[in-house]
């Protein structure tokens, strides 16, 4: 029997490694995406195969984690096997701006979603992302018993959607689990992030394209991984024998200048040359530092994380490279094969 996946947020960079993953195991996979007057599906449309096609085993579905009714007519009709929950307001500045949506969308859609799944009375295994954001002030190394201490309204409504999500499972009996994910990036991240902030700009000021990048805190430790490894977690997360919660984590922290300094450098650039300060990009409540240990999914999921800061700044700069270089700019030949050659 072909398993069917439910997937919330696949239009996203974990969504789309997902989803990826999944079809590549034979899902047939569902995702829940929100309408717009433009596509906002740019990181799927190479998963995307005509729904008329009889080979079909992609499906795109409007709706919203806003909409309960909407979910639980959903949730009704595809009966998934599986549901990912990996929608959210993710941008932990932005949910200092819109507190109140972060809430929303972040905190109270999860309960709308797992409430459809309980509704609907089907057999379903329940991923929630959760996020090493929830640790914010509790000092490293953060596993599944370190204390909550959550720093911004983006973490105070993963705590919530955590909690909620371990209640659905003591409560009601479901197969829930929680990832606490570390940060995972990719050529895939938001542009907005400051990972792939540094990588673009990187690309951008060696291609002649720009001059000058902005930042906050540079001193934020971060322990970040490679995004298309975790997807793999995620779904061993829910093809154990017994629903629990497991953070995933390289276990090394490198600071914001240390990711600074491997992007630059890969292409031959100092960084202290184009990066200015704006405290705009800080936060009213700072995270000093956030590294994981994964002892838990190393033992009992077999997971571990292969890719490190370094490694990933350069395969996003890469990526970035690439992006110009199809973009039409006469400097990026040079570049591309520099990269190459420093790879080599």
């Amino acid at each position: 029997m072909t398993k069917r996946a439910l997937i919330t947020g696949i239009t996203g960079q974990d969504g789309s490694y997902l989803a990826e993953l999944l079809l590549r195991k034979g899902y047939e996979v569902h995702g829940l995406i929100r309408r717009a007057s433009t596509f906002n599906t740019t990181r799927i449309d190479h998963l995307y195969t005509d729904p008329h096609d009889q080979s079909a085993r992609l499906f795109l579905h409007y709706g919203d984690l806003g909409d309960g009714a909407r979910l639980v007519t959903l949730i009704s009709e595809i009966r998934p096997d599986e549901v990912y929950n990996l929608a959210a307001q993710s941008h932990v500045r932005v949910s200092f701006d819109e507190p109140q949506h972060t809430a929303d969308t972040t905190g109270t859609g999860t309960v709308r979603l797992l409430e459809a799944v309980r509704m609907s009375g089907i057999e379903t295994r329940f991923y929630q992302a959760s996020s090493s954001e929830m640790f914010g002030a509790s000092p490293p190394p953060q596993d599944e018993a370190t204390p909550f201490y959550p720093r911004s309204p983006y973490g105070a409504a993963k705590v919530y959607s955590y909690w909620i999500t371990k209640n659905y499972r003591e409560a009601y009996g479901m197969f829930t689990v929680n990832g606490i994910l570390f940060n995972h990036e990719s050529p895939r991240r938001g542009e907005t992030f400051v990972t792939r902030k540094i990588t673009r700009a990187a690309a951008a000021i060696k291609a002649g394209r720009q001059s000058e990048l902005f930042l906050g805190n540079l001193d934020a430790i971060r322990d970040w991984g490679y995004a298309a490894e975790y997807v793999e977690g995620m779904w061993r997360m829910l093809q154990a024998d017994q629903p629990d919660d497991y953070v995933l984590a390289t276990g090394v922290g490198y600071s914001v200048r240390d990711f600074l300094d491997a992007a630059f450098q890969h292409v031959n650039l100092n960084w202290e040359d184009h990066v200015h300060f704006d405290d705009r990009y800080l936060r009213p409540t700072e995270v000093d530092a956030l590294i994981g240990d994964p002892s838990k999914a190393q033992t009992q999921l077999d997971w571990k994380a292969t890719v490190q800061a370094p490694e990933l700044a350069r395969i996003m700069v890469d990526a970035d490279v690439q992006a110009l270089h199809h973009s039409g700019s006469p400097w990026i030949d040079a570049v591309l094969l520099n990269s190459w050659a420093q790879a080599a």
